[in-house]
């Protein structure tokens, strides 16, 4: 079986992943990479890393570029693949890693984004614990996918067991989590200077504006079954990859510290990509560079009365490139982790 497969924005943080992803794929043929401003440079100048395609050419991403591919992945700036989608064949499997159709709200769009709002595709988090269902079933056969915000992933599997148990309240959520500066994307900012970053740690977004926001609650409120609501403040740490998410709420009335650990082991008892800690070992970005695991850990404190899960990922893989292969491989009904390593690099 091969799979000729297109990725526009193939130049980005995003798209580099994904390619080196799609390069150990058994099943894939990397055909067209396209790119905006690097249109027309070569994949070794912007992506050195990758050298099978170090003389392939970057295009222009064009519908017509991207015509005559199985799958295309879009790892277009938000905002950007509402309008080049719309111009690709319905029978393509066409797999978003923009937030473009990530909600199914079109208030929580409007309130967060400056574009139209363009309508909701299947969200492409598998592992996601339902109040009701299995969020696989509507990956699978589907042709077009939205996949899942670096902190919604990472925030939605340390909280959600929880809810979804009933053992955590809904109402007084609170996560505090860090990230790498590749989150920000490729383009050029004074602030992400390697002067401004290297030593440094700083909050953004604060006061609930950070994007993700409706994101993560829609999720969460999907695995509770009732609406939630959750504090975000995200913070930039001086490292490249990976995604640090510190993520509280109050323990239920009623509920143990034993029941809580219980959900956790029984929710992702089958989910290769969710790694539960040994009690007492707690996650770190460094163990998951490369990798499409996150690694949790969840514990209780008893004096004051909250739940505290903590995940570790690499925002470029499992929170980006390795969800997208994830989903490729549901929707086309090959094994789930075909092309993905659950192992990370050390040290």
């Amino acid at each position: 079986m091969s799979i000729k497969v297109a990725v526009a924005g193939a130049s980005g943080y995003a798209g580099g992943e994904l390619v080196r992803l799609l390069l150990g794929h058994p099943h894939v043929e990397i055909g067209a990479l396209t790119a905006s401003s690097n249109a027309g440079q070569s994949v070794g100048s912007v992506h050195p890393h990758l050298t099978p395609l170090f003389d392939a050419v970057l295009q222009d991403t064009t519908a017509e570029s991207l015509a005559g591919h199985e799958v295309v992945f879009l790892a277009l700036p938000h905002g950007h693949s509402a309008a080049l989608a719309a111009e690709l064949p319905p029978e393509v499997v066409v797999i978003d890693c923009g937030a473009d159709f990530r909600l199914e709200s079109e208030a929580d769009w409007t309130g967060f984004y400056d574009t139209a709002y363009a309508g909701w595709w299947p969200y492409g988090l598998p592992e996601l614990p339902l109040a009701q269902g299995d969020q696989r079933k509507h990956l699978k056969d589907a042709k077009r996918i939205a996949v899942p915000g670096c902190y919604p992933t990472a925030i939605t599997l340390a909280l959600a067991p929880a809810l979804k148990a009933g053992a955590i309240a809904p109402d007084d959520l609170v996560v505090v989590a860090a990230s790498g500066t590749s989150g920000a994307g490729k383009s050029l900012k004074p602030h992400l200077l390697g002067s401004e970053v290297m030593g440094a740690m700083s909050p953004y977004g604060v006061g609930g504006g950070h994007r993700h926001t409706p994101e993560i609650e829609q999720n969460l409120e999907r695995a509770a079954g009732e609406p939630v609501t959750v504090s975000f403040t995200p913070t930039l740490a001086p490292m490249a990859r990976g995604i640090l998410a510190t993520c509280t709420g109050r323990l239920a009335a009623g509920a143990t510290a034993q029941e809580v650990r219980a959900a956790y082991e029984q929710e992702y008892a089958d989910e290769p990509c969710v790694v539960l800690l040994p009690e007492g070992r707690w996650p770190r970005t460094s163990d998951v560079v490369g990798s499409n695991a996150v690694h949790l850990q969840v514990t209780v404190d008893e004096r004051v009365g909250r739940v505290i899960a903590v995940a570790a990922e690499d925002n470029l893989t499992k929170g980006t490139a390795g969800a997208a292969v994830q989903c490729m491989n549901i929707a086309l009904g090959l094994p789930e982790l075909t092309g993905l390593s659950l192992v990370g690099i050390a040290p």
